[in-house]
């Protein structure tokens, strides 16, 4: 290393991480020939004045049966969302709607739709929903502009389907802050769209032969926070020795486990893929020491053991980077963050005793604040009054980093590299006989760091890449076998220029991923699907305060998925509010595996 003094160039980077995380998020957009409106213009719930601009995030359509109509819908809650940070959660009481649910049939298909409206000016603001502790959606808000804006998000929730035939509590959590100059309420709409499949109904685990794959979970417990309070349901991790827990029994008689996990971060660590390490420099040579840098895991425990990992996508909210960005297409899974499931079949034999267990998670590295909960999703075996099981194999060797610099003053790079192996193999007796399941997770990480113009200016690079598989055996045969292939590939460039007191302009350069291969069998067929999810922007934007005086934003997303049950394909373009193309299709234009094609099955 050369250049800058040790003590300068330690200094530089101590600082940089908050003072880039100001300039990531906190520029809210306040042109200087548009005039706010007051609290009290505010649109009413149902129709904002003047003509709103439609926000989306791009992704294909809810999977429904045949039957474009619901069987029933109803709306759970509607909801003006003002001065609620840091109030309760606001509830409602859902009850069964439909006659057929109302005599416990469990629907076929559940579609979640969060429809909202607001006018003036806001942050992005993080908001859940949870029916009976289980979260159905992590979601952020767009951000609203004087003349209005309205969205809407239409989420797949079949696999909640055995919540919706008792009474819940719903509960969804967004705080949110109203002032003279963040004037932005949320009005809010929160329904379910239930269909019913044209036979009885859908079948149980009981007619398949490999049982819990191909129909939801029989229950779904959550592992979350419990009513009242004054957040969301969702545990806050705070650093990096944080463990947050909850103590579960399950019933007895279960034969197979997933946990569904919903992470999402803020703060100090809404980018953390762009933090430099912690050093400690001399004249000679440079110490990482532990915490901070670019590399995150979500730790998933079971009394202390490590179920699984997660290596989380990096969503960008609606008012990160530039937010001019973000109007109207929407991040990658900004609308809806995803989940992650780890299959904890392998660990039953351990739980299978009544007892209460603890289940914990925890974040590598972490910075002030992750908010994680997740779902146990469990197959019950109706014709035995107790199942049993082992954990045959096990492996789960800590996440092998490695760590590269090179500086020339408070020009340099930083090169982060992670990997990591989990596997467990377990066994279930149960009345489908003896079954075993295999489940690993196989993960990939780099980070390319660089720093250029004195510091101004950071580049990122980064990569990871995530497999999964199941495989499940019968002693007389394969069952069922999955195979996943993920990767999330980010470039962020940022450039800081025009720099006299609050005053400054930023240009930024992203493109960021969301790419998925899906291979699954068993003995009635065989089912593959294939994602690619990529969107490019750019844009600038002049800052004063934490306000932004003028600016540009474009954005261009290309979405195409293919699969054994349909496809469907998005480009779509937009610079500054304004959709400049928009195309899009359902037909398959390839061949796909096997030779399967949409609407052949």
């Amino acid at each position: 290393m050369g250049g800058a003094s040790p003590r300068l160039l330690l200094l530089f980077l101590l600082l940089h991480v908050n003072l880039l995380t100001a300039r990531l998020h906190r520029a809210k957009l306040t042109p200087a020939d548009e005039e706010q409106p007051s609290l009290a213009a505010t649109p009413p719930r149902d129709l904002p004045p003047f003509s709103p601009t439609t926000f989306f995030e791009v992704t294909k359509p809810a999977p429904l049966p045949p039957a474009s109509a619901p069987a029933c819908s109803a709306l759970l809650l509607q909801h003006d969302f003002g001065y609620t940070y840091g109030r309760p959660p606001v509830t409602a009481a859902y009850r069964p709607s439909c006659a057929r649910l109302r005599r416990g049939r469990a629907p076929s298909h559940v579609v979640l739709q969060w429809s909202a409206s607001s006018q003036g000016r806001q942050f992005d603001r993080i908001f859940g929903v949870w029916l009976g502790g289980v979260e159905l959606l992590r979601s952020c808000t767009a951000e609203p502009r004087p003349n209005g804006i309205v969205w809407t998000v239409r989420k797949d929730v079949t696999r909640y389907a055995a919540l919706f035939v008792r009474p819940q509590t719903l509960a969804v959590y967004l705080g949110n802050l109203v002032d003279n100059t963040y004037t932005g309420v949320y009005h809010v709409n929160v329904s379910l769209h239930f269909y019913f499949d044209s036979s009885h109904g859908p079948r149980r685990a009981a007619d398949y032969h490999a049982p819990g794959f191909s129909t939801p979970a029989d229950l779904v417990l959550p592992l979350s926070r419990s009513l009242p309070l004054n957040d969301g349901l969702w545990f806050l991790i705070q650093n990096s020795t944080d463990v947050q827990s909850t103590k579960l029994a399950i019933p007895v008689n279960t034969y197979r486990a997933v946990l569904e996990v919903y992470v999402s971060f803020h703060s100090a660590d809404e980018f953390w893929y762009t933090n430099p390490p912690n050093v400690y420099l001399s004249e000679n040579n440079i110490t990482y020491l532990p915490g901070n840098g670019a590399f995150r895991e979500v730790i998933a425990s079971l009394d202390g053991e490590v179920l699984g990992a997660i290596w989380p996508f990096t969503v960008i909210y609606t008012g990160g980077v530039n937010p001019l960005l973000w109007r109207p297409i929407s991040g990658i899974g900004s609308f809806d963050l995803p989940s992650y499931d780890i299959e904890i079949t392998p660990f039953l034999g351990k739980v299978l005793d009544g007892k209460l267990h603890e289940y914990g998670f925890s974040v590598t590295d972490a910075l002030n604040v992750w908010f994680i909960d997740a779902n146990l999703h469990l197959w019950l075996d109706r014709q035995s009054s107790y199942t049993s099981g082992s954990l045959i194999a096990y492996e789960a060797p800590s996440y092998a980093p490695s760590l590269y610099s090179q500086f020339e003053g408070l020009d340099g790079e930083f090169k982060t590299i992670a990997s990591r192996y989990i596997s467990s193999t377990g066994w279930v007796n149960s009345s489908y006989g003896e079954i075993t399941t295999h489940f690993f997770q196989k993960l990939e990480f780099g980070n390319l760091m660089v720093f250029s113009g004195n510091g101004s200016n950071q580049m990122i690079n980064q990569t990871i890449d995530f497999e999964y598989g199941i495989n499940t055996k019968h002693p007389s045969s394969v069952l069922y076998s999955e195979h996943v292939l993920r990767s999330f590939p980010l470039y962020l460039y940022t450039g800081t220029t025009d720099q006299v007191n609050d005053t400054y302009t930023e240009v930024a350069n992203l493109s960021i991923g969301f790419d998925e291969n899906r291979f699954s069998g068993q003995k009635f067929g065989f089912a593959y699907s294939s994602l690619k999810n990529l969107q490019t922007a750019s844009g600038y934007m002049k800052v004063k305060g934490n306000l932004v005086q003028s600016g540009l934003g474009s954005t261009q997303q290309v979405y195409t998925y293919e699969s054994t049950d349909g496809c469907y394909f998005r480009n779509v373009s937009s610079s500054n509010y304004t959709i400049l193309y928009d195309n899009s299709n359902d037909s398959c234009t390839k061949s796909l595996p096997l030779g399967k094609q949409f609407g052949t099955g």
